[in-house]
């Protein structure tokens, strides 16, 4: 959720843009020690506010930038075409850097960064569809070149699997009646717009509960964004990969913001700061040892100051990790 956008006049900073700076520099320098030009992989680029930075701080950095939104792309290559052949800009989703990097004919890269989520601009623009706040086309789409619509996902999914999308996706305890009043209502006429969805899920979820806790829409559409994007499945495969493509020094820095993305993040990265050596041999074994260093205790938050100026990162969660051990 790159919240950075000074090219599109929004003027936030990107999202805990001091920390990431901070995490990610020592895999710059370790890159450089080695005698290599260093190579940040953006796997999420967005309006490429943090790409900026990490390009401005380190003139000798190449930056490879994914995402699967071609708005997105269009906009951040403008913003970093000051940084000229230093920038290589690629329509992909994250789960995809293995095929990306072959195809470039890099081996490996020093530092990568995943701010997940959906984009300050993905909610702004009313025509997406991802926000309750405006009425417009149930869409979601984060790459609008793919197929499936949330509109197709209301109107055409089970009852049953539309309350796993709702529970599981977006952890709402009333799934079960939201799914219910869906049904009902698609059968008078087929939900498409956003206002209308989010009205249905308000009569559906008790007036007590309607009163606290923000917008009752909210876990609706989170859900409906995970279920449309493929969001959690990618992520599961996203984040192995990138591991995977880190030297020993190299570092990933990880922002997220549901518990959902930031418990995979949490589980993949434990795993691989563990010793696996079993539990009955005297002394641990070399190639059990952890592949990789825990660079964050728990999850970090942003500071008073940040969220008060930027109230949209008010739900994120950092986790970061550095590559002590080659794979065997």
């Amino acid at each position: 959720m790159d919240v950075g956008d000074h090219a599109a006049g929004a003027g936030h900073v990107p999202v805990m843009l001091g920390r990431v700076l901070e995490l990610l520099a020592p895999a710059v320098a370790a890159a450089r020690d080695a005698g290599r030009a260093p190579r940040y992989l953006d796997a999420t680029l967005g309006m490429g506010g943090h790409a900026e930075a990490m390009l401005a701080a380190h003139p000798d950095l190449r930056l490879i930038g994914l995402d699967r939104d071609t708005t997105a792309l269009e906009r951040s290559a403008r913003r970093l075409a000051p940084f000229g052949d230093r920038v290589t800009l690629e329509h992909a989703v994250y789960d995809e850097i293995p095929g990306v990097l072959a195809r470039l004919g890099v081996p490996a890269v020093d530092a990568v960064l995943f701010d997940l989520g959906v984009s300050s601009p993905q909610l702004d623009e009313a025509d997406r569809g991802f926000a309750y706040s405006y009425d417009a086309p149930l869409d979601m789409r984060m790459d609008r070149t793919q197929g499936l619509t949330a509109a197709e996902v209301v109107n055409g999914y089970p009852p049953a699997e539309l309350a796993r999308i709702l529970r599981e996706y977006g952890e709402e305890r009333f799934a079960q009646r939201i799914a219910a009043a869906i049904v009902r209502e698609r059968e008078r006429a087929p939900l498409d717009s956003t206002r209308r969805l989010a009205d249905l899920v308000r009569t559906s979820i008790p007036a007590a509960t309607r009163r606290t806790g923000g917008n009752p829409a909210k876990r609706t559409f989170q859900a409906l964004r995970i279920e449309v994007n493929g969001e959690l499945d990618i992520w599961r495969r996203a984040l192995p990969a990138a591991l995977d493509a880190l030297p020993v020094g190299g570092r990933v820095a990880v922002l997220s913001y549901h518990s959902l993305e930031d418990r995979i993040t949490k589980r993949v990265l434990a795993a691989q700061a563990a010793d696996t050596t079993p539990p009955d041999l005297p002394v641990p074994l070399p190639e059990h040892e952890p592949r990789f260093r825990l660079l964050t205790r728990g999850a970090e938050l942003p500071s008073d100051e940040e969220t008060t100026t930027n109230p949209r990162a008010g739900s994120v969660r950092m986790r970061a990790a550095e590559r002590v051990r080659e794979a065997t």
